[in-house]
């Protein structure tokens, strides 16, 4: 069974609206193509942003009603367009008034929000003048997330996750009906400075470790505010193989992901069901 995915890259300033606008048009471009599946990059609805302006878009997550203009914008997406939305990551809060979640929200085809996933592993650089600290203003979030949609078994994470890969594998043991991951979705942000020397062979890993395909819309290019992110939105598939990539510029790449060639691959190379998990 074949599902085309699609990928939207962005280059999102610090403004909500302007940026809605945006991946509105992407999404409605990658369903023009055929996608049933559509991505958003980290943080698709402002990068760039003063920390009391990005406090102050933080919505309350709501698990019975798309609570605020990003989470209603996803949903409204969603069904307007008859496609399931991962919608990269948005703040949510978390009732600490100097903290927020970065979180990742899935909607279905019919709008329904039926995933979410709080981003656990915070970002930390520092070489010269380029400085990160996620942790000063981001609350980790607490757990893998895995789910099941018509298009296989899905796992979640966020940009500074993909160095972890004990995530990946723990999401595939994860729920209350542990299986295999056919497809790892990673929203990411990557600074140019680390992207440009470990994005593409961290996402190949993950994908040949799992088996499985993964999917990692990016922020890319040059920002408003100056701020210089890596891009390079892609596709990999099962086999560690690139099946469509996209540099810096904003757009959307598709391709078809095929449940037979997981299948496929796994029957030639069993490597999950060697996996020994060791006590510490």
């Amino acid at each position: 069974m074949s599902t085309r995915i699609a990928a939207i890259q962005m280059t999102s300033g610090p403004e909500v609206g302007p940026n809605l606008e945006t991946a509105g048009r992407l999404i409605a471009e990658a369903a023009a193509q055929g996608a049933k599946l559509v991505a958003l990059p980290e943080y698709f609805p402002f990068i760039g942003a003063s920390d009391e302006a990005r406090f102050a878009a933080r919505e309350i997550f709501d698990c019975d009603a798309a609570s605020g203009p990003i989470q209603h914008f996803l949903s409204a997406a969603a069904k307007e367009h008859g496609v399931w939305i991962v919608g990269g990551s948005l703040p949510l809060d978390c009732g600490d008034p100097a903290k927020l979640l970065n979180s990742c929200l899935v909607f279905d085809d019919q709008g329904q929000r039926v995933a979410r996933y709080d981003k656990i592993h915070l970002f930390a650089f520092k070489k010269g003048a380029e400085e990160y600290n996620e942790a000063r203003t981001i609350q980790a979030g607490n757990g893998v997330v895995a789910f099941d949609s018509p298009f296989g078994r899905i796992g979640l994470g966020i940009c500074y996750d993909l160095r972890f890969p004990e995530l990946f594998r723990q999401a595939g043991l994860s729920g209350d009906n542990p299986k295999p991951i056919d497809l790892f979705i990673l929203p990411a942000a990557f600074t140019e400075t680390t992207g440009k020397a470990h994005w593409e062979v961290l996402l190949r890993a993950r994908a040949i470790e799992n088996l499985c395909y993964v999917m990692a819309p990016a922020q890319g290019g040059r920002h408003p505010t100056g701020r210089m992110t890596h891009g390079n939105t892609m596709i990999i598939d099962p086999w560690g193989e690139i099946l469509s990539r996209l540099d810096k510029e904003a757009g959307v790449i598709v391709a078809d992901m095929d449940l037979d060639r997981i299948a496929k691959v796994r029957s030639n190379l069993p490597a999950l069901g060697h996996a020994v998990l060791l006590k510490r």
